[in-house]
């Protein structure tokens, strides 16, 4: 069992750590007043409903509901136990824990199979890339690479290799190392021969570029063919440790760019990706040879909200870029796209023109989302036929109605209005149609055409006065240690009627007994219950008066306290007429004074 780290290490790392700095790894995050606003990475959302407190040092979605402190985030969010939270956010800001560290420190552990798989990635890694730069087998390799336009600054910077011209060094290198040969082989690094059951290597004779995760291990290769041996190019299988749908090739090595330009560069593939950055483009990415997923979307996310995709100008790049705007879109990204001439791609074009042209008149001239559409779906029209002229028109009205903004709207429509000599009136009467018909088919009711209702989006069912009043208490209980003790005191013995509120303040009073001070973070660590740590973070991010008078004090208890008497009410209500039906008048009289006598409490 791991040993217990002491409560006064677990005190030093949340005041040593700011808690914005730690989600904002994993979320863009812009200050809004007084607190840090962005997209929540609990749940899908386009709006940002996810709030960090800098002075409290706590988060909460007012979206899913999530809610805590530092070390409850990288338990939601990481999967890890509140120990290997603790460890990995001492190491990030040099705290020495004075215990014996497990093995996985920073993280979850891995298994035995899965961390044999990673160290051996990062051994050929290794290896490959010495064989390239500095071995006289590699030497062809690499002269062919510089030939390419490669630099050895870039080949460097993204360890690209060599595997040599045989069937089993790997095998042999690796075995000799102790890495069990049917652990390789689920790693995708060696081939089993049916015929015998020995194993060969799955590279032989390539370029290799290692593909790395998020945190910069070594999970896969893709190997080039230096000549014209097919395939072009040979990845690795999808493994324990690849994925292809999550994983986004350089962005371990962008992502302070990223975060920098507050801005990414998404490529087709890890070749352009490269060249890219050979022309200055240090914010590039790319998908592994898949469309783009949830998981990358996620991904993008923790960094950024304004994406340029750079994908090939042949039709199934431009269908990938749309594809791909799309769901970007969705996620509530800006997008550009960049548009690449004569059918070529990133790398070519670089290679033809340079560097600068690629910048300036590629990247530096992305179209907005709404003007690739414009191009997108002329594609295949002869706009000099008038049926073709108005589907293209048609098209492209219901895309210019589905944009937010009035200004835009207005924008593509008199765009639209001077390219084919149209009435501008005429075109934003056909929008509106459009829109109140799209409307219509979405929500299945047949509204009249007019003017556009306003209609809030549904709240939650309005909770009573002894909700929110308890909700107030604790609010200024956790602000104030001599309010909580005040309210103890005046509910002379009474509870809260919401079991959760009083185990908040159970918890609240114990917390007291050994803290002087109010401290959000440390109380949300004290508690041990997932729902009442989201609860408390909820109740935390309430406005309130930075004081609360008596008066208003005495108001909440006096609503807390009456909702007894309320359903005692209730109760003697229902009494009544039962009374009243047995025609036993004498005591439906001394039971409707009992009633009068409890509404003067009120």
């Amino acid at each position: 069992m791991a040993e217990r780290i002491a409560e006064e290490k677990i005190d030093q790392i949340r005041q040593a750590v700011d808690i914005v700095e730690v989600i904002s790894d994993y979320v863009q995050l812009k200050k809004q007043g007084r607190n840090y606003f962005g997209l929540c990475p609990f749940h899908g959302e386009s709006t940002p409903s996810f709030s960090v407190s800098t002075d409290k040092q706590i988060f909460h979605c007012f979206g899913c509901g999530a809610g805590g402190n530092v070390f409850s985030f990288l338990m939601e969010l990481e999967g890890m136990s509140f120990q290997e939270a603790a460890i990995k956010l001492a190491s990030k800001v040099n705290i020495d824990l004075e215990i014996n560290l497990p093995s996985a420190v920073s993280g979850k552990k891995v298994s035995a199979e899965l961390q044999s798989m990673l160290d051996a990635h990062e051994l050929l890694r290794k290896f490959y890339h010495h064989l390239l730069v500095n071995t006289k087998e590699g030497q062809h390799a690499l002269e062919y690479l510089l030939g390419r336009g490669f630099t050895r600054e870039s080949i460097d910077k993204f360890q690209i290799g060599y595997s040599l011209n045989s069937w089993d060094f790997v095998c042999k290198f690796l075995t000799k190392r102790d890495f069990a040969p049917e652990w390789m082989e689920k790693a995708g690094l060696m081939i089993k021969r049916e015929r015998d059951g020995t194993y060969f290597d799955r590279f032989r004779d390539r370029i290799m570029f290692p593909i790395f995760d998020r945190h910069g291990n070594t999970i896969a290769f893709s190997g080039r063919s230096l000549g014209a041996e097919e395939p072009k190019y040979l990845n690795s299988p999808e493994t324990a440790i690849f994925n292809k749908s999550k994983i986004l090739y350089n962005y371990h090595l962008a992502k302070p760019s990223i975060k920098k330009a507050q801005h990414a560069v998404l490529f087709e593939g890890f070749a352009d990706c490269i060249a890219a950055e050979r022309s200055g483009v240090e914010n590039g990415i790319a998908t592994m040879g898949t469309s783009l997923t949830d998981e990358h979307i996620a991904l993008l996310r923790q960094s950024v909200q304004s994406v340029t995709i750079c994908y090939d100008s042949d039709k199934a790049g431009i269908e990938a870029a749309y594809r791909a705007g799309n769901h970007l879109h969705d996620a509530g990204f800006q997008i550009k796209v960049a548009m690449m001439p004569d059918g070529q791609d990133p790398d070519d074009y670089i290679k033809k023109n340079g560097p600068d042209k690629f910048r300036n008149e590629v990247i530096g001239a992305s179209l907005t989302w709404m003007a690739f559409k414009f191009l997108y779906f002329r594609r295949g029209k002869n706009l000099q036929n008038e049926g073709d002229r108005l589907a293209y028109i048609e098209v492209i009205i219901k895309e210019i109605s589905r944009l937010d903004k009035a200004v835009e709207r207005d924008h593509y429509l008199r765009q639209l209005s001077a390219e084919f000599s149209l009435s501008l009136d005429a075109l934003k009467q056909q929008q509106q149609q459009i829109f109140f018909a799209e409307k219509r088919k979405s929500t299945g009711k047949n509204e009249p055409f007019q003017k556009p209702l306003v209609i809030p989006k549904p709240v939650k069912e309005l909770k009573p006065k002894h909700y929110q009043a308890e909700r107030c208490l604790i609010a200024h209980m956790l602000k104030n240690r001599d309010v909580a003790y005040k309210v103890q005191e005046l509910l002379a013995g009474n509870t809260f009627n919401i079991d959760e509120h009083q185990a908040i303040i159970t918890y609240l009073l114990g917390f007291y007994e050994d803290h002087l001070e109010p401290d959000s973070s440390a109380f949300l660590t004290y508690i041990q219950d997932d729902n009442l740590r989201r609860m408390v973070a909820n109740i935390e991010m309430m406005a309130i008066n930075d004081e609360i008078s008596n008066q208003e004090l005495t108001d909440y208890i006096k609503q807390v306290l009456n909702y007894q008497k309320l359903l005692k009410i209730k109760e003697k209500e229902v009494e009544l007429k039962e009374a009243e039906r047995q025609s036993d008048f004498g005591k439906a009289a001394a039971i409707g004074d009992e009633i009068n006598q409890l509404r003067k409490l009120l």
